[in-house]
């Protein structure tokens, strides 16, 4: 019965090419309205902190690859023209290949996933794999790697996809939740012994990468007590009163959203000292704070408290069921990896700011892939294509989809077009984002190199 209604299923997926063909992205030209990426690019600065948003610009500017990772919300009204199944899943909503990397389980096992859930949201499952693709030929370019061989790198992250989602396809909804990509899976898979020992090389660096291992970097001691270092812009001491008293009673909000056994851990700690911490490129300018909190002197704690705001999704999919997008960022994180952090939370304050917890840092490690060739950048592809199949079939109808991407490469070449294609626009977008910046209508702040 099991098998059979696998089959109808298959089918069922393979039926809705009549509604979006497998061809169709290859033949994509652009946007299909005259859309303006500094609108959008303001929109998405409304509610941040206005003295951080030239930082957040100035980072964008650095490359197209940089500039497609600060405004997600660009690609994602792009995205909601393109022909889709109407299949959805949990999606990433932010989904490049550097969202992915190494972190440690709660039981400190090291796995290979997705890491970044600020925009995920339910949608259709082809606008991650899109934009997955899409990220490859901007970063490879911009490492300056040809297009034909960033052709080959598109199609087999989509390759890996479809191969492996046909997998999971076959599998339980039990098998599929369990599954996993490890570290030791990781090494075990290089494809020649230099690649393997290098591989042994990062994850050995990821297990040295807890938070411990930060704090000598950006904690000192003042009077006997710790205080986070002032590293401005980047590291700001929260010392507003006002401020400390809404993180001090977010803090305890947060609490309230933990399991009973890791309430009974976190309470073991005492908060020290609170910083304005400034994070990545598209969330520069949001309220992301850091907690430091001790259970000795000895023994430090490390959470990051960074603010959650709507999904760039959200106008095209619809909205959450959530009401707090702390909450949102967290049942969508613990949805699509294989396992989330101990200390996974949310909370909101009393400004009506909605923010997430995690532990900083806890062995999070992103490969090198600015150091890669265009073989390395290949089997990454794969490996991200092989986690996002896995992300997907965990909250989405794998046989359908499965049904729908067949055992031909039509999509996989239909796609790497198409990521060719996109790449260009976001090319010219970026170059209007420079010359907005060079004529003044955008306030840029560039950072030294350190």
């Amino acid at each position: 019965m099991a098998s059979e209604s696998i089959r109808g299923r298959l089918a069922a997926g393979k039926a809705l090419r009549e509604q979006a063909p497998r061809t169709a992205l290859a033949a994509w030209s652009g946007p299909a309205d005259s859309r303006d990426p500094l609108a959008i690019l303001d929109r998405c600065n409304q509610g941040r902190m206005p003295e951080l948003v030239p930082l957040r610009s100035g980072r964008m500017l650095h490359s197209p690859f940089t500039f497609l990772r600060g405004l997600p919300a660009l690609m994602a009204h792009d995205l909601s023209a393109v022909p889709v199944t109407g299949l959805r899943v949990q999606a990433c909503g932010d989904c490049h290949l550097t969202n992915f990397g190494l972190f440690a389980t709660p039981e400190r096992n090291l796995v290979f996933d997705i890491n970044d859930f600020d925009e995920t949201l339910p949608a259709p499952w082809e606008w991650d794999v899109l934009r997955l693709a899409v990220s490859f030929v901007v970063a490879g370019r911009t490492q300056g790697i040809c297009d034909q061989d960033l052709h080959q790198v598109s199609t087999a992250c989509v390759r890996s996809y479809r191969r492996h989602m046909r997998a999971f396809a076959e599998m339980s909804p039990l098998d599929v939740w369990y599954s996993r990509v490890s570290a030791e899976d990781l090494i075990e898979l290089a494809p020649d012994g230099k690649s393997r020992k290098r591989r042994e090389r990062m994850a050995e660096k990821a297990r040295s990468r807890g938070g411990e291992s930060l704090f000598p970097k950006i904690i000192t001691q003042e009077d006997g007590e710790h205080r986070f270092k002032e590293q401005p812009p980047v590291m700001t001491r929260v010392t507003d009163e006002r401020w400390l008293d809404e993180v001090r009673t977010g803090i305890e909000a947060y609490r309230q959203t933990l399991s009973d056994d890791r309430r009974f851990v976190f309470d073991r700690y005492r908060a020290e000292d609170f910083a304005l911490r400034v994070v990545g490129i598209g969330s520069v300018a949001t309220r992301c704070f850091v907690a430091l909190l001790f259970c000795d002197d000895q023994n430090p704690l490390l959470l990051q408290v960074k603010e959650a705001r709507p999904s760039v999704l959200e106008p095209h999919a619809g909205k959450s069921t959530y009401g707090n997008q702390g909450e949102r960022v967290v049942a969508g994180q613990r949805l699509i990896q294989f396992a989330s952090d101990m200390f996974l939370g949310w909370l909101r304050i009393s400004s009506g700011h909605d923010f997430y917890v995690r532990q900083l840092r806890d062995m999070k490690y992103s490969l090198p892939i600015e150091s890669f060739n265009a073989e390395q950048l290949g089997h990454y592809a794969e490996l991200c294509g092989w986690v996002l199949a896995r992300a997907h079939a965990r909250s989405g109808d794998a046989a359908k989809i499965a049904g729908f991407l067949g055992k031909g490469d039509q999509f996989d070449q239909a796609t790497a077009k198409f990521a060719a294609t996109y790449a260009d626009q976001v090319e010219r977008d970026h170059e209007v984002l420079l010359n907005a910046a060079k004529a003044g209508r955008v306030e840029a702040l560039r950072e030294e190199p350190e």
